[in-house]
């Protein structure tokens, strides 16, 4: 047997990175100094003799599932020593770790897989709030997403780690940059990894232990543990009586008992590993082998992992007892004799008693502190001792085996529930006798397994194990057995002295690599066939030396191998002088070339083994001659070689003319590579070569039969192979071998072959009928692919044989080889089958639906543009109109992928996961590079901004940075509105200010005017951030770990036109006015960080905290909490800011907890509430050294935390508060007490929100309410007053009933609130009572509130109303009463209404509400003196407050500029010089916050109208007016911020999927209400109707692909428009943006006039006498049509009016019609399909794939004339689409060649061989005088659709037949009518011929058939 010759060039011997850089290291040297009583201490201190320096070294492949041709394996491996341990990737050190801190010696080493969560822990639960008693939620459909959504799903993940283990104490690394430490409480001797994760542990046994264990005559404690979390402790691995399962479904145990019932059974200890397996590249199996050295046993197990489950059975209480005391018995006396006996044994964890610290709840129980035991965390409460007694390691494995061990959740069992969760399993199934020897060096004994792979009927491995101590090799097969149990049966001994696996002859499986005894090297492989192999040895420094020749001096004989690497193999050579020599040598004898792989894997499944293997030995054979070089073709020419000698087939050989260089230039594969270049073709070849047929050897009949299903076999693969475009070239190399072997049983074939590779033999195939050597189990004409395709699509009811891979070999009888596993090397044949059969699916009578499940099954097969552009025009045709069809049309519930693949990426991306926080994060839209429009920015503004960013000046930083500048550029247009709502809510910049020059002030008058000035100014400047926080709400989507900076108030002023900057004197600002305004200035710094804004962590939240607590920073946390982040801050950073009882960082801190826990019911945040707020403790007297203010925010804390859930024992909670005694009188003490009634109100209604009824409980509180609001009816007589202030409790009352029976449509409750109409009675309350009772009755009633005078008037007593009426016509006097009742109710009316349509800019509440403004404005700046009038300006001002407010409700986010002119005029009131004390403080509050609501959020975010956002806007917007900056007496400042709980992103924004930038866009909006549904159209950026109402959008616009998105009843899509409220859209390329073309006067539809003549062009390409295009500019202004890259290359490169010849002129006429056809419909697929027709029409019949693109046009032709206007075009659902490519297009170019051929056919010695074919003759053709006569031949024989010459001469026989029986005999036998039979025999003759041959749509041609029977005369 020839041996493969391999060449080793040996060096200077490398040292892999790791162990070189742990060579210097002399802790682990040969030298040091050695003596007995050293080796004895050492022994005694690690248990046994340490492992040897070469095992100091694992290696892991990370990518073993990945083949290693198409992603190369990634090795790592971790080299160690006593001190320090190295990991290293590729050969290249990557991180080292040193222990020389710890103290101990590294003892083992590995690395492995751990599992790891990837979820974040610390996002806690999401909470759903308390079911409605009513249908209606509380909260709006924004808040419920928020609300109800879950974290993600606990995702796990493996990961690469290094495991390392110390003498007590284990570490683990992560490559992520974790690293965890976990105890080990015994001596590991070696770690292996383990699948599918983990690490197997052995534990040292120590002499003494085994002394004991001999004494007592018991078996030693257990030695293998396994290690799956740095979490837990080590388990013991499980012995099992047997494992099922685990191959293609879960593992099990045969005795489930065992996991959960039976006490564990642990690995005897006598096992020593040798070695495991854990699925590294080659192995499939999990096996463990070890050695008994006592019983001289080597045992190969199987361990499998099975997730432990979480409860198991409790053990017998008697046997835990029983085994305590056994273990404790083994030592002379007991380890804790004092507590002998006291704890019983089941008490529970401390985690059950009150008052234990919370670290002791899962770590501990009272009976592990009562016997001593600790937790593995416990830090030791005496020095760790360096040895452990027998006694000490028995409780501690008790302990890990009893149930020490932590579950998966940190609880603890008791110790009588304990029983081990062992996740490890092991199984002996097979044992081996050794000798004596052999088991005494157990240690070098090397194991690996091999050829892993599928084997006829399961999965089978080989198991090799090499025994060094007596030269020899066993081998084992492991198999799955059937009763569905790993069995190993012993194969084989053999004498070696090495084996190594490595991937050698085959890219997916193990060889083994022998070292036999005579020193030579063979290869094991495709099970145990050995291929032999020949060294051949070059020195670097000598001369090359062959291993059979003894050479003096030389490298020697190879002596041993090591596996070091899974790339390499360590070979170790030794010279005749002993010295030794080591090289690293890669063996891969796969082949590199595509064509001999994808051969060797199809004959490997159609072949017997023993068959195929001498293949492969012989292609090796063959390849090694040739040094296994990889050169083009070689290795497809050594594949045919082996084939030819194994089927002693006839080899065809190239032979030149002649023997000069120019002549066999013919020969070279640089001749054969560029013929098809077309530069090269009009030179003079070198003359073709002759093809020389040498005589076959002899073949064995057995070799015979075999030819058949070799021919099936390579026949399916070049079909294969025709499937793709790059795979041309291959296929050519392939047809001249199917054509050797169908010459020999079925010439017919190599008939069809020849037809389409005419260069592929000699001469034409005869037809050989009667021949014996032809083979009947294969049919006369092969299976054609694109036949069968075609037929499918065309017909669906024709049932096609098809090729299915795993039947080939069946369909002979034979069982296969499967040298390769079971993987199909005919992908491509599959997939395709899979797409047509649905495009063919009879059952489905819609194209539409066919095509949608086509293109679903592309999604579920991968299939992408990859696979798609690569396939053929015609079989690609099909595919791409049913792609077209999703396009135009897709479905709505289809997965984000199958959009993509129809290139909808607009439908896609809007329906993700990710949603769009309009950011452009530094990066401009694609649009801007390319065709920019905008001025480039000035050095200034760049320089400006880079201060900002880079620097981060204080000064820059002003507060009102939106940052949203492509937003706001479309919603807001090019006005500056923005710029003037943020000049006037901006706080951080000196405030200029006109005064009048007064020259008769002296100079210290004109300073005290100057400081009233400031001081006057100040209160506005704090006022600012309430407005500043609406305004620049959510516009930071990221955050940065530096220091968050918030802009100072600045309080100086520049004086015009002195241009005098005055600063204000110290003490004169309240410093309590002060802490107010910093404390909103830090709430709308933190209101600026987005809610989906990612990092806001705890330990960031910590990061910012001052030194000292500052108002500033309470109200960044208050501003957090309102977003929703403080959700995150952990608990013990929330005492530190609770503790120091700082008032306002605790009211901050409350509220905003309550606030990101809104409706949730909290327990952590009550308990938190409760400690504030004595209301909510046992003793509400106890003093708990809290503010009032901090009380009244924890009120309100609660109504938040409990809104909507009519919790009763909070609800009795606050109403109680709302009549607290200690408040009814006022004092010093309570100066807060009204703030403190309504937060008790507030909260009540919030917790009540809309769930008052008529039950006796809630009636309960009815009454009670009704106490509060009117007082104790009093008795006859009766001189007692109220407990309470009637004064502060009606109002708060009042508006807690209104907010408990809201939208109750309640009358009767309504009623309870009547508005007094006398004087008298007016006279009696406060004016201000009667907005509240409107308000609270509106709210009742809130299905009557419409925008309308007629209900405005309705809420007006008749008296007042008449009264009002009679003063403003007859003049009559109106009495101060009916006045300022009449003020307040029309405030409060025009405050219902804002509530009612916040957020809908309804313009009849619109036009409503401004009206009133107006009016109230103009008596607001009356300026009279009188004290009447005083009183009455104080309650407009105060009305104007209000409206000003519920103006900007209704028009929230709306940026109305009615709206902002007239707030603009009220912030510039405050400028002139008629000013008046009544501009209090509440005034700037309304200003501000009435723009900040105009602009909410920069225009993205407008108000809700749940239930929840009108308690919240009720709240924010109270309608009691500050007095003071300071002022907290009426309300609650911190309150004012609540509006962010009623604001919802609906501000829809259409995006360009492909610029990413915001475009407008015109959309259709269904609305639903109630029954009705309405439709209405909108531009977007613009705001859309409440989502529970909304029912669908629809992109209808011819600029736009179509698009709806149906919320009402897809649930995707209402979820992803609640996630991202940004519609991705796709601009039809033939249009501009609405931006660019308003108008649309700019499409190209009027660029190019419409043109005609494109069609004409791709028709029927020709140059034409136009001199100027009507686009002839396509390729300059194509940019503005197109982000395409492909259309902007197509047009730079290709469609220039440009050319030096006719023909470049023809194509770039032709590429323009191309170009500007793609793009007017939008289809820029057919831009390569189009230059494909072209290329086939131009393309010449001498190219040696002309036949082959012939067919391919053929078939495009055929289905876009005969099927597509039937199956694809939709015409029978009438919904009928044109095709990509028009079908004149193609036939077209399909009639160009018909032309060419017309000419040829015609010629005589054409005519000469059609005759002779037809007749059957042998085909004689002079290819030198006539070279291109096959070609034509063949050209005519697919373009006619001619059947083989075979059955020619059956048809002619049958026709003579026909003919002489017929003619001449009467009827109906025969005719005399000669023309008609004929024409009889002819129909008779096409039918028969066009079903026996390749034919698509139009079979065999008629002029064809009547040019045969010509022939045939």
């Amino acid at each position: 047997m020839q041996r493969c010759e391999i060449t080793v060039t040996l060096h200077d011997q490398a040292v892999p990175s790791g162990s070189a850089f742990l060579l210097p290291d002399a802790s682990d040297a040969q030298d040091r100094p050695r003596s007995a009583l050293l080796d004895s201490i050492r022994v005694a201190l690690r248990g046994s003799d340490p492992e040897p320096a070469e095992a100091r070294h694992s290696s892991f492949v990370t990518s073993s599932s990945l083949p290693p041709k198409l992603e190369p394996w990634e090795e790592e491996e971790v080299t160690w020593n006593s001190s320090m341990v190295v990991w290293s990737s590729g050969g290249v050190m990557r991180k080292k770790w040193t222990f020389t801190q710890e103290g101990e010696q590294v003892q083992s080493a590995t690395i492995g897989w751990l599992e790891q969560n990837t979820s974040d822990s610390n996002v806690p639960p999401a909470t759903t709030p308390s079911a409605s008693s009513s249908d209606r939620p509380t909260f709006g459909p924004f808040s419920r997403q928020h609300q109800n959504r879950r974290p993600a799903r606990n995702k796990i993940t493996r990961v690469p780690a290094v495991f390392v283990f110390l003498r007590s104490i284990g570490r683990i690394f992560l490559k992520n940059g974790l690293d965890f430490t976990f105890h080990v409480p015994f001596v590991v001797r070696k770690a292996w990894p383990l699948y599918p994760h983990g690490v197997m542990i052995q534990r040292n046994v120590g002499a003494t232990e085994r002394a004991e264990a001999e004494a007592s005559g018991e078996a030693l404690l257990p030695t293998l543990f396994s290690v799956t979390s740095p979490f837990s402790e080590a388990n013991a691995v499980g012995l099992t009586a047997g494992i099922l399962g685990g191959f293609n479904t879960a593992p099990s145990l045969k005795d489930e008992e065992e996991i959960s019932k039976k006490p564990l059974n642990a690995v005897p200890a006598a096992e020593s590993v040798v070695w495991i397996s854990h699925r590294s590249p080659g192995t499939t199996s999990d096996i463990v082998v070890t050695v008994d050295t006592k019983k001289r046993q080597l045992s190969i197990w199987r361990y499998v992992f099975i997730k432990p489950k979480d409860t198991p059975t409790p053990l017998g209480r008697t046997r835990t007892q029983n085994l305590a005391r056994h273990r404790q018995s083994m030592s002379s006396s007991s380890v804790f004799p004092d507590h002998e006996g006291l704890l019983p044994g089941d008490l529970p964890p401390l985690s059950a008693l009150p008052g234990m610290a919370p670290a002791l709840t899962t770590t501990t129980t009272m009976a592990s502190i009562g016997s001593g035991t600790t937790s593995q965390w416990a830090a030791p409460s005496r020095p760790r001792r360096n040895s452990l007694t027998r006694n000490d390691l028995s409780i501690t494995l008790n302990r890990m085996a009893l149930g020490g061990k932590p579950d998966a959740d940190g609880s603890l069992l008791p110790i009588e529930h304990g029983r081990v969760k062992t996740s490890y399993w092991m199984e002996k199934v097979l044992s081996y006798k050794l000798s004596q020897e052999q088991a005494d060096d157990w240690r070098n004994i090397t194991c690996c397994l091999f050829d892993g792979r599928w084997a006829t009927s399961s999965d089978r491995s080989l198991l090799s194990v090499h025994l060094p101590s007596t030269k020899s090799l066993l081998l084992f097969s492991v198999y799955e057995g059937p009763d569905n149990a790993l069995r190993v049966k012993y194969v084989s001994q053999s004498p070696a002295l090495g084996a190594v696996s490595r991937r050698i002859t085959r890219w997916n499986l193990w060889d083994l690599l022998v070292l036999t005894p005579d020193h030579k090297l063979k290869i094991l492989t495709h099970g145990t066939h050995e291929i032999p192999l020949a060294l051949r040895v070059i020195d670097s420094q000598r001369a090359t030396v062959d291993m059979d020749v003894d050479v003096a001096g030389g490298p020697g004989r190879l002596v041993g191998l090591r596996s070091d690497s899974f790339h390499s193999v360590t070979m170790l050579f030794e010279d005749n002088r002993g010295r030794r020599r080591q090289q690293a040598v890669c063996l891969d004898l796969t082949p590199s070339d595509y064509l001999t792989g994808q051969t060797l894997r199809i004959l490997a499944l159609v072949l017997p083994e023993d068959v195929f293997f001498e293949i492969h030995r012989s292609f090796l054979e063959e390849w090694s001659t040739s040094r296994f070089r990889t050169s083009d073709g070689l290795e497809f020419g050594c594949l045919t070689a082996a084939l030819g000698r194994t089927f002693g087939l006839q080899t065809i050989v190239n032979s030149p003319s002649d023997s000069n260089f120019w002549s066999s230039l013919a020969r070279s594969t640089s001749h054969d590579r560029f013929r098809e270049d077309p530069a090269l073709r009009g030179l003079q070849g070198p003359p073709s070569v002759v093809r020389t047929t040498l005589a076959h050897p002899a073949r064995s009949p057995e070799h015979h039969t075999l030819l058949a299903p070799t021919l099936y076999a390579l026949h399916t693969l070049a079909e294969d192979l025709r499937l793709r475009v790059d795979r041309y070239k291959p296929l050519t190399k392939l047809v001249p071998l199917i054509c050797t072997i169908a010459l020999e049983v079925r010439p017919e074939w190599a008939d069809f072959w020849k037809r389409l590779c005419p260069d592929a033999m000699a001469g034409w195939p005869h037809p050989m009928t009667a021949d014996h050597q032809v083979d009947d189990r294969l049919p006369v004409w092969p299976q054609d692919v694109h036949t069968i395709l075609y037929g499918r699509i065309s017909n669906p009811e024709w049932q096609a044989p098809w090729h299915e891979t795993p039947h080939m070999a069946s369909k002979f009888h034979i069982t296969p080889s499967y040298a390769f596993g079971r993987i199909d090397p005919l992908r491509n044949l599959v997939k395709l089958n899979t797409i047509y059969k649905s495009l063919a699916d009879a059952t489905e009578p819609s194209s539409q639906k066919r095509a949608e499940n086509a293109v679903s099954r592309m999604v579920e097969l991968h299939i992408g543009p990859h696979f798609l552009n690569r396939l053929p025009l015609g079989v690609l045709s099909p595919i791409r109109e049913a792609t077209r069809t999703c396009q135009l049309a897709p479905p709505s519930d289809w997965p984000l992928d199958a959009y993509r693949a129809v290139g909808r990426n607009d439908v896609a991306t809007s329906a993700s996961q990710t949603p769009d926080m309009l950011f452009g994060d530094g990066y401009k839209p694609v649009k801007d590079f390319i065709d920019p429009s905008a001025p480039r920015q000035t050095i200034e503004n760049i320089v400006g901004e880079t201060k900002i960013a880079v620097v981060g000046d204080i000064q820059a930083v002003s507060g009102v940075e939106l940052e949203l500048d492509e937003f706001t550029d479309i919603r807001f247009g090019q006005d500056r509105r923005l710029e003037e709502v943020a000049r006037m809510l901006c706080s951080s910049n000196v405030a200029p200010i006109r005064v009048m020059e007064r020259p008769e002030l002296n100079e210290h008058d004109q300073a005290k005017e100057h400081q009233h000035q400031v001081l006057r100014i100040a209160e506005r400047t704090l006022a600012l951030p309430y407005g500043r926080a609406m305004f620049t709400f959510g516009s930071l989507s990221t955050i940065t770990r530096e220091a968050y900076r918030i802009p100072k108030l600045e309080f100086s002023i520049r004086l015009q036109p002195l241009n005098l900057t005055v600063t204000p004197e110290a003490g004169k600002l309240h410093s309590e006015s002060v802490s107010w305004g910093e404390f909103h200035n830090g709430v709308a710094a933190g209101l600026r960080v987005s809610p989906s804004a990612a990092g806001v962590e705890s330990s960031w939240i910590a990061f910012n905290k001052p030194s000292e607590l500052t108002p500033e920073h309470a109200g960044f946390l208050f501003g957090l909490g309102l977003t929703g982040h403080l959700k995150e801050m952990l608990t013990w950073h929330t005492f530190g800011y609770l503790t120091p009882k700082h008032d306002l960082t605790s009211i901050g801190v409350l509220l905003g907890l309550s606030a990101a826990n809104v409706g949730s019911g909290d327990q952590h945040v009550t308990k938190l509430l409760a400690v504030h707020t004595p209301a909510l403790l046992p003793t509400p007297d106890v003093d708990l050294n809290v503010s009032l203010m901090t009380q009244a925010a924890g009120l309100s804390g609660v109504g938040l935390l409990y809104m909507g859930t009519k919790n009763r024992r909070m609800a009795e909670v606050c109403l109680s508060q709302i009549s607290r005694v200690d408040l009814a009188q006022p004092d010093l003490s309570n100066e807060y007490r009204e703030a403190y009634t309504y937060s008790a109100a507030l909260g009540f209604g919030m917790i009540m929100l809309g769930k008052g009824s008529m039950i006796p409980a809630d009636v309960a509180l009815l009454t009670r309410l009704n106490v509060l609001i009117h007082g104790e009816a009093k008795s006859v007589g009766s001189t007692k007053g109220n407990p309470f202030d009637l004064n502060l409790t009606s109002p708060a009352a009042t508006l807690a009933l209104g907010m408990m029976y809201l939208r109750t449509e309640r009358q009767d409750v309504a009623d309870m609130l009547t508005i007094p109409d006398t004087v008298l009675a007016l006279n009696r309350i406060q004016p201000s009572f009667l907005l509240m009772r409107v308000l609270a009755r509106a709210l009742i009633m809130w299905n009557e509130v419409a925008p309308t005078p007629e209900w405005q008037a309705a809420q007006i007593p008749a008296a007042i109303r008449q009264a009002v009426d009679g003063r403003s016509k007859n003049g009559k006097s109106l009495d101060d009463a009916l006045e300022l009742a009449y003020y307040h109710i029309l405030a409060s009316s025009c405050f219902v209404m804002g509530l009612k349509f916040a957020g809908t800019a309804r313009q009849e509440a619109y036009m409503m509400i401004i009206r009133y403004f107006d009016l109230f404005t103009r008596m607001a700046y009356s300026n009279s003196q009188a004290f009447d009038h005083k009183i009455r300006r104080s309650a407009v001002r105060d009305g104007l407050n209000l409206i000003s407010i519920s103006l900007s409700m209704v028009m929230a986010g709306t940026g109305e500029i009615s709206c902002l002119r007239r707030l603009r005029f009220a912030y510039g009131m405050y400028h002139q010089t008629m000013y008046h004390p009544a501009f209090k403080y509440g005034i700037h509050v309304a200003t501000h916050m009435s723009l900040g609501l105009l602009f909410l959020g920069g225009g993205r975010f407008t108000l809700g109208t749940s239930d929840a956002a009108i308690a919240c806007m009720i709240t924010a917007f109270f309608p009691r007016a500050h007095h003071l900056s300071s002022d907290n007496k009426s309300c609650l400042q911190a309150l004012r911020h609540l509006w962010v709980l009623a604001i919802e992103p609906r501000c829809l924004v259409a995006r360009d999927v492909e610029t990413s930038e915001v475009v407008y866009l015109p959309v259709k909006i269904s609305v639903k209400d109630g029954k009705e549904t309405g439709m209405t159209q909108l531009i977007s950026p613009t705001l859309i109707p409440d989502l529970d109402k909304l029912a669908a959008i629809r992109v209808d616009t011819p600029r736009y692909w179509p698009f709806h998105f149906d919320t009402a009843n897809i649930p995707h899509h209402r979820e992803s428009l609640l996630r991202s409220q940004t519609l991705y859209v796709k601009r039809r390329t033939a249009f501009l943006s609405y931006t660019e073309d308003p108008r649309g006067s700019r499409s190209l539809f009027v660029r190019s006039r419409s043109s005609t003549g494109e069609a004409a062009t791709l028709d029927f390409p020709q140059l034409t006498d136009t001199k100027v295009h009507p686009a002839g500019d396509l390729s300059e202004f194509i940019t503005s049509f197109s982000n395409d890259i492909l259309f902007l290359a197509f047009a730079d490169h290709l469609a220039r009016e440009e050319g030096q010849t006719d023909a470049e002129r023809l194509f770039h006429t032709y590429c323009h019609a191309n170009l500007l056809d793609s793009i007017l419909q939008g289809k820029p697929q057919t831009l390569q399909s189009h230059l494909t027709l072209f290329q086939f029409r131009m393309m010449t019949p001498n190219s040696r794939y002309f036949h082959i693109h012939l067919q391919d046009l053929r078939f495009a032709a055929d289905f876009y004339s005969k099927i597509y206007e039937r199956r694809f075009s939709g015409r029978k659902e009438h919904n009928y689409r044109i095709p990509l490519i028009r079908d004149s297009t193609v036939s077209g170019a399909l009639h160009a060649l018909d032309k060419q051929l017309d000419l040829l056919r015609s010629k005589p010695e054409v005519l000469v061989a059609l005759g002779q074919y037809a007749r059957g003759e042998q085909v004689i053709v002079d290819e030198q005088a006539s070279p291109n006569i096959s070609r034509i031949l063949a050209w005519y024989m697919l373009r006619n659709s001619l059947p083989v010459s075979t059955l020619l001469l059956i048809l002619k026989d049958l026709a003579s037949d026909a003919y002489a029986q017929c003619l001449g005999r009467p009827a109906p036998d025969g005719t005399e009518d000669t023309v008609a039979l004929e024409q009889g025999i002819k129909e008779v003759l096409h039918a028969t011929g066009s079903k026996v041959t390749t034919a698509l749509g139009s079979g065999w041609s008629v002029r064809s058939l009547n040019e045969i029977m010509e022939c045939w005369k």
